[in-house]
């Protein structure tokens, strides 16, 4: 059973009316149903974790949630540490970091929020708790933008009579020429010329998209859409890439989606996709729906983490005989 830290050596800093907060839309977002606020809360944290959980936990909503401003803010630890506290935290089931759309048609873009419970909360709470806030986004952009009781239009004024005017011939009309237009590049192209827009890092030639195109076709054949290919695309992304198509290549051919069926909608309008709202891994940022990400974590980073702190480090192979090695040192110093 694990003993309660109730030791109150390093409490947070008091919050600055100067905090940062976040672009409208984004930052911390506060979960429902949570206990209310008192003295034992994150007592079974690390002396770390519970450190920064406290700074978060008094921050208000819509704060910005960046490691940079919150190591700023937090003197004890730089970036990397408040990092691994903030991976910690998610594992420990105190937040959850997400990326949702906003917006419809070309005008859409993609927000990125940290949901933030005081309650620890376990894998199937937050997924049902997601999936309410998939639900939510959905229902808003389907919400009809015409209001009801719209006033009738006015009836046309009568015509004014005009007197009958002589009019030349009708001219015979040409024949029209046929349509010489070529189809415009697929949804797959556009996808690729576009990252380079969203990344430098990415960019690419019409060369580079026309090879990369199969492969981009093939997720958005599997029923993935196009903001959930960018995302995958741009999320995690090195600090140099030396080359955007072979890194490119590399993540279209080893991070394909499993198949989906496709949606057909009848209207012309594009329907919201059946998972608009993506969780984020802690550590490293790639997307993925709530139940394939448990603990906030994708796979790679869960394992990495489990065998990180938990595993003890290696053994020597026989210990240090200390009282024989006293008993060596006292009888050289006899003999000097």
């Amino acid at each position: 059973m694990a003993a309660r830290q109730t030791s109150s050596a390093l409490q947070p800093p008091a919050l600055s009316d100067a905090y940062p907060m976040a672009n409208p839309g984004y930052g911390k977002r506060v979960a429902p149903d949570q206990l209310p606020r008192g003295a034992s809360d994150f007592t079974l944290l690390p002396t770390r974790e519970r450190y920064v959980a406290g700074f978060i936990d008094h921050l208000p909503e819509g704060a910005s949630m960046s490691v940079k401003q919150l190591a700023k803010q937090l003197p004890l630890y730089g970036q990397q540490a408040i990092s691994s506290a903030l991976t910690a935290l998610s594992v420990a089931g105190h937040l959850r970091r997400v990326r949702c759309p906003v917006g419809a048609g070309e005008e859409t873009r993609w927000v990125f929020r940290t949901f933030w419970s005081r309650t620890a909360r376990d894998n199937e709470w937050w997924a049902t708790f997601l999936a309410t806030e998939t639900t939510t986004a959905q229902a808003t952009a389907e919400a009809p933008s015409l209001t009801p009781n719209t006033p009738a239009p006015a009836p046309a004024p009568a015509p004014t009579a005009v007197p009958q005017q002589r009019t030349p011939p009708p001219r015979p009309e040409a024949p029209l020429a046929p349509s010489t237009t070529e189809p415009g590049p697929s949804p797959a192209y556009l996808a690729l010329a576009h990252l380079g827009r969203t990344d430098h890092r990415l960019a690419l030639s019409a060369d580079d998209c026309a090879a990369l195109e199969p492969r981009a076709t093939e997720w958005l054949a599997r029923g993935v859409s196009v903001d959930y290919l960018t995302s995958a695309l741009t999320a995690g992304l090195p600090a140099a890439i030396d080359s955007p198509v072979g890194f490119l290549r590399h993540r279209l051919t080893t991070k394909t989606p499993p198949q989906l069926p496709t949606e057909n909608t009848g209207s012309g309008t594009t329907a919201p996709t059946a998972r608009s709202l993506l969780v984020e891994c802690t550590e490293c940022g790639t997307p993925g729906p709530p139940e394939a990400l448990p603990d906030g974590l994708c796979r790679p980073c869960r394992e990495t983490h489990s065998k990180g702190p938990g595993d003890p480090s290696p053994a020597p192979t026989e210990a240090p005989d200390i009282k024989a090695h006293m008993a060596n040192l006292r009888n050289l110093l006899r003999s000097v």
